[in-house]
């Protein structure tokens, strides 16, 4: 009865699934959760964070405990050369302390420089997000074109199964020739033939979708239907103002500008080796010796009490030559935050170059769709009429299939123009810090 009942919840588990359709927001949660490069970055800023956790305890005092046996035995040479037994057992135990008094601030800057460096592994992590929600949204839209042109390629084909039965009927009266009634039947297959290449261009975006999220199943995913308006507005007049935006919120280039920080704190930490460093140090302790050819021996804990001692030491440590390595050290920390500071100028000028893609893709993908509204209407238009003299008898079934040809491959490319403005408008708005929906 219990192999039955989880034999039937798995099965509905899976049918469950089946008719789950996925939004462009679960998609995008559900890749920054389970994408491995996310989960890569996301174990090197774990590592970093406990770099911060070590700096920080530096710190503190460090205390220590020791025990020491030794037993010998055999002869040993004495000071005047006599030669005798010398087996013995000593024993010692000592408990310490030290901690850092004074270093010029190195342990400090040194718990900073980690924190900057955790910081940028974090927004590491945000970008690589962003990257893949990028890539998610762009395929969630292709995914949605292709099943726009699907619905254009079925009206097509009811079109084309119209022309065909009316072909037939005046094909068996005699009022059309054979060749009508042919010409309608290859104009249904090739219209069917582009159906199911849409069919096969869907289940091709979903497949790709499907990798990106890096789902183990994917024979049943499926996205949900969005309904996009139907007119759209003009791109923005400047993209500046975008600009300066996607400098303050992109992670890429705060992670740049935190690398500088770190690096700006790295010199600060090599300067700390030209300064003295004065270290505490405390302890206790005994001993315990026991010659085993004397009868005088005192016993353990006697001499433990007897032998305890306790000890406190202040010690500085005066830098004065070190082959000028200290020098060397600030000279490399300078380098890396010349580098560092490259690299962030490097960001931004990649930024700024996408987000003017972003602009311009979004300007042109504007006019072609403008341009593809007028193609469409007018490809419409010459079907309207194609339809009615065809209908008349004034025109040949060529003529109506090439006007019908026209208009699916206006309204393909009015689709195609669409979304590629939609998501150049989406990119923008990212850009700008605005989270991508639909």
């Amino acid at each position: 009865m219990k192999k039955n009942l989880s034999v039937l919840f798995l099965a509905l588990f899976a049918f469950a699934f089946s008719q789950k359709k996925w939004s462009l927001q679960e998609c995008v949660d559900y890749a920054a959760k389970n994408n491995l490069q996310v989960i890569s970055n996301q174990y090197n800023a774990s590592l970093q964070s406990k770099n911060v956790d070590i700096a920080r305890r530096d710190a503190l005092p460090g205390i220590s405990g020791n025990i020491n046996n030794l037993t010998n035995f055999g002869n040993t040479q004495g000071f005047q050369g006599s030669i005798g037994r010398n087996d013995y057992f000593s024993n010692s135990a000592s408990l310490g302390a030290n901690v850092s008094v004074y270093n010029n601030g190195r342990i400090r800057k040194s718990a900073e420089k980690s924190q900057y460096d955790l910081d940028a592994s974090l927004l590491d992590v945000e970008k690589t997000k962003n990257d893949i929600s990028l890539q998610i949204a762009q395929q969630y839209l292709q995914v949605l074109l292709n099943k726009e042109v699907k619905k254009i390629t079925d009206e097509a084909v009811a079109n084309a199964e119209k022309v065909l039965k009316r072909a037939k009927i005046t094909t068996e009266v005699g009022t059309t020739p054979k060749t009508v009634e042919a010409e309608a039947t290859a104009g249904l297959a090739r219209e069917k033939q582009r159906q199911k290449s849409a069919e096969i261009d869907i289940q091709r975006s979903l497949f790709n979708l499907a990798t990106l999220l890096q789902l183990k199943e994917y024979q049943n995913f499926d996205v949900e239907e969005v309904i996009l308006p139907g007119a759209l507005d003009a791109p923005l007049t400047s993209s500046e103002n975008i600009v300066d935006k996607a400098f303050e919120n992109q992670p890429q280039v705060k992670a740049a500008e935190t690398r500088i920080l770190s690096a700006k704190k790295q010199i600060e930490i090599a300067k700390t080796a030209y300064y003295p460093t004065i270290s505490a140090n405390a302890g206790v302790g005994t001993n315990y010796f026991d010659s085993f050819s004397s009868s005088n021996s005192q016993k353990f804990f006697n001499q433990y009490k007897d032998n305890f001692y306790q000890q406190v030491s202040l010690a500085a440590n005066i830098p004065i030559f070190n082959k000028g390595i200290t020098k060397l050290h600030v000279e490399q920390a300078k380098i890396s935050e010349n580098i560092a500071r490259n690299t962030a100028e490097m960001q931004k000028q990649e930024v700024r170059q996408n987000v003017q893609k972003a602009y311009f893709d979004a300007n042109a993908n504007y006019e072609i769709y403008l341009s593809a509204l007028e193609s469409e209407k007018s490809a419409k238009l010459a079907l309207d009429f194609a339809e009615k003299s065809y209908e008349a008898g004034r025109t040949t079934i060529y003529d109506l299939n090439t006007a019908r040809n026209n208009y699916v491959n206006a309204q393909g490319s009015v689709s195609q123009a669409k979304y590629n403005y939609i998501f150049s408008t989406k990119l923008l708005n990212f850009y700008a810090g605005i989270p991508l929906s639909l």
